[in-house]
């Protein structure tokens, strides 16, 4: 009897030939980017380092292409970035100890955000490891002990055998929803010695599809098309999962009003009847969800941002729909189903019932209407103004990548990102830099359409040395710089709870002097000449930086 795996596992002819005599000059470096390009990687990120020498020597040899930043954890960003925008898993090469360590911010992200990053750091030589205390340069007691309550799952190469099946089972955990960065590590000598192994050919790491069990999608059917007033709350996950067509489907057989979480944002049209937009951080929609008979959650874990800082206290019943387990009932109880958004909202298209509410676009109305009476009494038109002409000027399909700065707060709530995955921000973890190096990874991934970065000028001054790898790669990014001389959001938090604001107030450069001296046109704007400026920026080829001068202020609070 002859089994189909026997078929797959037999090689041709020619595999054996192949197998039987591999090309000369190849070391551990080499098995690192065959397994890589196996996979289907393209594009690689990262920075080179004494011990991760046999990788980057690799490179040459390879058609990966890779793209160089001056600091580890902007490469992580980068990655990020790209990962988010192709839905693929993307490598990120480090070095050891501070080179590692460096890029532990930029995973984080990536954790929260479900990013996949696949980041592949050398160690120190074999004879280091183990936590003897050997005095080798970047040596740490145990490296993968820093990245392992960070990361999704890490795994160690001892043996160059080790390396394509430690990459695949990486890439698979990456790529299994949900998505996530991942961590390898390689010792120095495993990297460089050479191999007589065969070129690495046939690696599968197809990830897990994680189905809804069938009892769960039959009651969460049952619940909504009998609900008086259902609500979705629409998160990231719908958007990694490419289910944005699914929840717009889903919505319109049930009349329910959808409002998206900041990491969901494009996940539902913005002008539709049904859609409650992004404001989350406002006492009406919390109202509006809270009144909601059965509430959907697809993609998030209701978190401190999309329950209005933890003020949200649903009064009907919780479905939620969500790919990591331990998000699950996390912060409401509900009916807690674990799965991909996809093939949860495609389960309960093909389940629940049509139900019609003529109210349901009245009532979504009525409370816009709300919010936009809110906001026009806090005299913040500047601030309205300077979003509306970002948008008008960033094409529908062009991402936008929001560092942690005020404009960007404004636009998890207000900005139209009008496709899926073209909107992305550091919301997860919160930590500055993110938005230019961002960008670059994105652009890297597509260099057809440009790409808007928006800083503050602290977060600026964290990446301002990837103007260099902005321009060696050509890479079609506008940096937008909000200029208000200082960390604005800190000096509005610290004004508000103690009366005067300390450390924020920051020496900054000529934004756009600095811009020039690494080849990079800048221009100074108003906030008269933002769009046009803006506009024409976008449209040149490789980078470019639009400074705006201005002092923008949050609308107030609801959760307080």
């Amino acid at each position: 009897m002859t089994h189909d795996h026997d078929l797959v596992l037999r090689p041709t002819a020619r595999q054996v030939a192949a197998a039987l005599n591999p090309p000369a000059g190849r070391n551990g470096g080499d098995l690192v980017v065959e397994a890589l390009a196996g996979l289907g990687a393209t594009t690689v990120f990262g920075l080179p380092g004494q011990h991760a020498l046999g990788m980057f020597d690799a490179l040459r040899r390879s058609d990966l292409e890779y793209v160089g930043l001056r600091v580890e954890n902007n490469a992580g960003f980068a990655a990020d970035a790209h990962g988010r925008i192709t839905g693929e898993a993307t490598p990120l090469l480090l070095s050891t100890g501070p080179g590692a360590l460096t890029s532990l911010a930029a995973l984080q992200e990536a954790a929260a955000a479900s990013a996949p990053v696949l980041a592949i750091s050398s160690q120190v030589p074999s004879a280091g490891i183990g936590g003897g205390r050997h005095g080798y340069l970047h040596e740490l007691r145990d490296q993968k002990a820093s990245f392992r309550d960070v990361v999704k799952s890490v795994h160690t190469v001892r043996t160059a055998s080790q390396i394509p099946s430690a990459i695949a089972a990486a890439w698979e955990s990456a790529l299994t929803a949900p998505h996530g960065p991942v961590w390898v590590e390689i010792p120095q000598d495993v990297l460089l010695a050479e191999t007589t192994l065969p070129v690495v050919t046939g690696l599968d790491a197809t990830p897990r599809d994680l189905v809804p069990r069938p009892e769960l999608t039959a009651v969460a059917a049952h619940l909504l098309q009998s609900a008086e007033r259902p609500a979705i709350i629409a998160g990231g996950g719908v958007v990694r999962s490419d289910a944005s067509g699914k929840l717009l489907a889903l919505a319109e057989k049930l009349d329910a009003p959808v409002v998206t979480t900041f990491g969901g944002k494009g996940a539902f049209p913005w002008e539709h009847p049904l859609s409650m937009q992004s404001w989350l951080e406002d006492r009406h929609t919390t109202d509006f969800l809270e009144d909601a008979d059965v509430l959907l959650v697809v993609g998030s874990g209701l978190g401190e941002l999309s329950s209005n800082y933890h003020t949200f206290a649903p009064r009907g019943r919780v479905i939620q729909i969500e790919a990591d387990l331990g998000k699950l009932e996390s912060n409401h109880a509900g009916l807690g189903i674990h799965a991909d958004a996809r093939i949860a909202l495609t389960a309960l298209l093909e389940t629940v019932e049509d139900r019609r509410d003529p109210s349901a676009a009245e009532r979504v109305s009525a409370l816009l209407a709300k919010v936009r009476e809110r906001i026009a009494g806090q005299e913040l038109t500047l601030e309205q103004e300077v979003l509306a002409a970002v948008r008008e000027a960033l094409p529908d399909d062009s991402p936008s990548f929001w560092d942690m700065t005020i404009l960007a707060y404004w636009a998890w709530s207000a900005f139209d990102a009008r496709r899926p995955n073209t909107m992305h921000s550091a919301q997860g973890a919160g930590g500055l830099g993110y938005g230019f190096p961002a960008a670059l990874g994105a652009a890297a991934a597509d260099r057809t359409r440009p790409v808007l970065a928006v800083s503050g000028d602290g977060g600026a001054m964290y990446s301002i040395a990837e103007l260099a790898s902005a321009k060696q790669y050509e890479l079609p990014v506008t940096w937008l710089i909000v200029d208000d001389g200082g960390y604005g959001i800190l000096r509005e938090y610290m004004t508000d709870a103690f009366g005067e604001a300390t450390a924020t107030e920051l020496s900054r450069p000529d934004f756009v002097a600095l811009a020039e001296s690494f080849g990079v046109p800048a221009v100074r704007t108003t906030t008269e000449s933002l769009r046009e400026d803006l506009a024409k920026a976008l449209a040149q080829p490789g980078p470019s930086v639009v400074v705006l001068p201005a002092v923008l202020r949050m609308f107030a609070p609801t959760h307080l």
